[in-house]
């Protein structure tokens, strides 16, 4: 029995030392292929600068998974997603870079993932690229309306003799899980204020409101009259007729596209390469162009050259991302903790070093009291140094919330913003109850100690309750506005009923000041600092090292089957649905947020 016990004994413990030195072995391999990566990229004299198009140009680059950290650790920055001021930093280097002759964006199959505020900014990137006299040449076997947005810009605009281009105008589109519910017998109850509140229809509904389908069309509009006006700005094209084309065809075909004006000419892949290695000075045509990928030229850029300052001020501008929806506590990655972030913009309030903060925010809203609590510490931060808002693709509801007490308030034309209301979501499974033979009972001592069941929907007494709380947040929302936007309350009443606006709506009505991008306001904000040129640039949250955010998730990963189109769509999208009622952790089931999902094509 001694020596069972002692086999045993030495079996665990060798087993428990094969795993330390097998996860600690694995973690060292990873550091060094970390710290083995090739450092300061060179590039070549007459090198053209690739933007693949299926680049996924996001805000902050601090948004990293630890599967993201260890795809890098192993092979390097990847070309899928890149910072937006990383992007916008390169294009403005590489425009004075005697070693770049020319830009080439690479079309990529699908459509691309960066949303139109972002592309926005980065096509006014390239425009002054453009405006140094060096070629754009564009090409790509089919463009969508995104890629065509941004490629429009360029010097040279081609297209595959057997690829078309679509320019069919915008939809929206909302998965309305009201059925799905009702089957699953599963019951939601939804208090608003505000006639145009939209959030928790998806869950009540099959369609969408009369006032949903007002405003959504009114943002749509927008959106789209923006994209006629910048997609034919560097054309032989006129808006007029590229709406004629939406409405009447939709889908060019190779020839239309040249016959048109939407593209300058057909060409093959081959065709593309000899011009870019003309621009090379690569004469053989057996050579390849000497290119560098825009995540390597990143790599190379001169901290110094940079728009975010002077390399060495101890003045500095706190850029804050504020990406997701707004949760209670400390939330997730990707996810905007109402404690996190006021902890963090506390912290800025009383470093010495920080003159102003710009707070980029992309946001669908979210949490009340989280909202709240943001926005308290912000008023303090306001008090102490000037605070800018740059608006990303969505500042709505409790995104706006989160915002209005800046000094400026900064939005792209196409930014959704607005949704100035508040509702409250209730779930119960009464019926689903019955379904499965669950049966309820309960003791009280008085007729709303069980508000909070789950086992019932909620009784018309419990309903005026939350109708009161939900009325007290609106009359609160509103009167804020007015104060910090300096707007009399009746003006405020008409913009708000939780109505979405574009932004260059916004700024008619009021709700943001000019628009413009992140480095505008960045650069206003050195302004309303007095900084002149003595500051530099942080940004935060900042990056966590590679092994702290691998060992955090290191058993972490998950495969899952994909499914054949458009089935995969459709899942992604219930997923998207169904995981952001996650989100919903208001501790009084109190929200400030835009319908859970809205999908523009």
């Amino acid at each position: 029995m001694r020596d069972f016990l002692k086999n045993v004994v030495a079996t665990v413990a060798g087993l428990i030392l094969f795993s330390v030195i097998g996860v600690g072995g694995l973690v060292i391999l990873l550091i060094t292929a970390s710290l083995q990566a090739p450092r300061g990229p060179e590039v070549e004299k007459d090198s053209i600068l690739v933007l693949d198009l299926g680049l996924n140009i996001q805000d902050s680059r601090a948004l990293i998974g630890p599967g993201e950290a260890l795809q890098q650790a192993l092979e390097g920055p990847g070309q899928q997603s890149l910072s937006l001021l990383d992007v916008v930093d390169a294009l403005e280097q590489a425009s004075k870079d005697d070693r770049i002759t020319g830009l080439y964006l690479k079309g990529a199959p699908g459509d691309m993932p960066t949303d139109y505020a972002n592309l926005r900014e980065v096509r006014e990137a390239l425009a002054t690229f453009r405006e140094t006299g060096k070629p754009i040449i564009a090409h790509d076997r089919d463009w969508s309306k995104r890629e065509y947005y941004l490629a429009s810009i360029a010097t040279e605009l081609s297209l595959a003799p057997l690829g078309a281009a679509v320019f069919n105008g915008l939809s929206a589109e909302t998965a309305f899980l009201a059925g799905t519910f009702e089957q699953l017998g599963v019951g939601v109850q939804v208090v608003r204020m505000g006639a145009y509140k939209s959030a928790g229809e998806a869950l009540v509904r099959r369609e969408y409101s009369d006032e949903n389908r007002e405003q959504l069309q009114a943002y749509l509009g927008d959106v789209w009259a923006d994209i006629l006006d910048v997609a034919s700005q560097q054309r032989s094209i006129t808006p007029e007729s590229l709406q004629t084309i939406a409405d009447n065809q939709g889908i060019l075909l190779a020839e239309e596209a040249v016959s048109q004006g939407v593209v300058d000419r057909l060409a093959e892949s081959e065709e593309i390469r000899d011009r870019l290695r003309e621009l090379s000075n690569i004469s053989d045509a057996d050579e390849s162009f000497e290119s560098v990928s825009l995540a390597t030229y990143i790599q190379t850029l001169d901290p110094s050259q940079t728009q975010r300052g002077q390399m060495g001020s101890d003045r500095q501008i706190a850029l804050v991302y504020a990406e997701g929806p707004i949760v209670d506590g400390e939330g997730e990655l990707r996810q905007i903790g109402g404690d996190r972030l006021a902890r963090q913009l506390r912290d800025l309030r009383v470093d010495d070093d920080v003159q102003a903060v710009v707070l980029r925010v992309n946001s669908p809203g979210g949490s009340a009291i989280a909202s709240d609590v943001i926005k308290q510490e912000l008023e303090l931060l306001r008090e102490e140094k000037p605070v800018i808002v740059s608006m990303g693709n969505m500042a709505a509801s409790g995104g706006y919330w989160i915002a209005m007490a800046a000094n400026e308030i900064i939005a792209q034309p196409n930014t959704l913003t607005g949704s100035i209301g508040v509702f409250s979501l209730s779930f119960n499974i009464e019926d689903l109850s019955e379904t499965v033979g669950l049966s309820w009972d309960v003791v009280q001592t008085s007729d709303l100690a069980n508000a909070q069941t789950i086992s019932r929907p909620k009784t018309p007494q419990e309903l005026a309750v939350l109708e009161r709380f939900v009325n007290q947040i609106y009359q609160e929302f509103i009167t804020e506005i007015s104060t910090w936007r300096d707007l009399p309350l009746d003006q405020v009443q008409s913009v708000a009923q939780g109505r979405i606006w574009s932004g260059v709506a916004a700024e008619n009505a009021g709700l943001v000041d000019r628009l413009g991008g992140l480095q505008t306001a960045i650069d206003l904000a050195a302004e309303t600092a007095e900084l002149g040129d003595d500051w530099t640039l942080q940004e935060y949250p900042q990056t966590r090292p590679f092994a702290e955010r691998f060992l955090e998730d290191l058993f972490g990963s998950s495969t899952q089957v994909v499914l054949p189109e458009p089935l995969e769509t459709l899942r992604q999208d219930m997923d998207t649905q169904l995981n952001e009622l996650s989100t919903y952790n208001d501790p009084q089931g109190l929200y400030m947020r835009i319908p859970v999902q809205i999908h523009i094509d």
